[in-house]
């Protein structure tokens, strides 16, 4: 079985999913720099149309996902500018190349959370 990488985006300011959210991949290498792998946009449900990861690039490491929240609330709402919250990174290691890795994102202009979800 190969694993994957996936995502999933909800706004709990307005209680819908984060349509139109953009969000990036990273890669961190042993020396804590990061590199660019792909950037995807969020779907009406919220996830990306694709996973972030699967096949020969879902490989065992460090990566960051960083969620571009501030573009997506002043789009949706009236918040201030600056934004509270601007870019989201969630930095998490995968160990295992044949699991699913799921990292959601519930997030409001002024806070969120995660885990590892499935």
């Amino acid at each position: 079985m190969e694993g994957k990488l996936t995502t999933h985006v909800l706004d709990t300011a307005q209680g819908r999913p984060a349509a139109g959210m953009t969000v990036d991949l990273f890669r961190v290498d042993t020396l804590g720099e990061r590199h660019h792998l792909k950037t995807l946009t969020t779907n009406e449900d919220g996830r990306t149309d694709e996973p972030m990861l699967e096949g020969a690039t879902f490989q065992p490491g460090v990566y960051e996902l960083l969620f571009e929240v501030g573009s997506y609330f002043q789009s949706s709402l009236s918040t201030p500018n600056p934004p509270f919250l601007d870019r989201v990174p969630i930095q998490f290691g995968i160990a295992d190349e044949t699991s699913h890795y799921h990292v959601p994102l519930l997030v409001s202009p002024w806070s969120y959370s995660t885990y590892r979800g499935s």
